[in-house]
């Protein structure tokens, strides 16, 4: 079942000499349940991209349709409650609410949504995480790592129809950005994640079931032809 489709996205930045195209007319289509590792160099429109599939940005032209709603054709208000239950997002830098434990900052998003969480959900998430005996700390009282399980468990709690990550172990030395990955990896096949993940390193990008290059602002699928 398709999940996610781009249909000839484009961005631009300036006009005129400081015009710069950092994303060309990407069109691909993504099944639910995919992990998408998406490479290129620094500067070629990965994160660019992503921040349009989350609508943090708006395309200069081209459509972006999501569970079948075509996300830039919503009002402000509309949209923003869209991304917040449609898009769970994971950030190289965490972005946890230090005031707030383990248990609060993964639950925040469901409470933003005025919704009651599903106690046995989030229990089996901080399972899964390796969270369980860490629930009441604070985020200064973890390590990198651990902060950054707790950001892939917020971006679960609310059952996502895609998850969005940009350099999710950028911050992380070799050991605990594999445990990262492997636990997005079993995120994604235990709950049926649809995954999109921005990353420099070849290794953690053949997790993915496809990988998108970008290059010049142009998507091509390695392997084969952007589908």
């Amino acid at each position: 079942m398709e999940i996610l489709r781009t249909e000839n996205l484009s961005k631009i930045y300036g006009k005129g000499e400081t015009k710069v195209e950092a994303l060309k007319n990407a069109s691909f289509s993504i099944e639910k349940g995919e992990f998408v590792s998406i490479v290129g160099p620094s500067g070629s429109g990965k994160s660019t991209l992503l921040n349009l599939i989350g609508a943090l940005d708006n395309p200069t032209s081209g459509k972006v349709f999501l569970n079948g709603r075509d996300i830039f054709v919503m009002e402000e208000e509309e949209l923003a409650v869209f991304r917040r239950r449609s898009i769970g997002f994971i950030f190289q830098a965490y972005n946890l609410i230090p005031e707030l434990n383990v248990e609060e900052n993964i639950v925040l998003p469901l409470l933003l949504d005025y919704k009651k969480p599903d106690k046995e959900y989030i229990e089996e998430l901080l399972n899964t995480l390796g969270l369980t005996d860490r629930r009441h700390h604070l985020p200064n009282q973890l390590s990198g790592g651990q902060q950054q399980r707790v950001a892939i468990g917020r971006a679960l709690a609310a059952r996502p129809a895609v998850i969005l990550a940009d350099e999710p172990t950028g911050n992380l030395d070799s050991r605990n950005s594999r445990d990262v990955i492997d636990l997005m990896k079993l995120s994604v096949d235990k709950y049926r994640q649809t995954l999109l993940m921005i990353t420099h390193n070849e290794n953690y990008a053949s997790y993915g079931d496809r990988v998108f290059r970008v290059e010049d602002g142009i998507v091509t699928e390695l392997g084969g032809s952007v589908r």
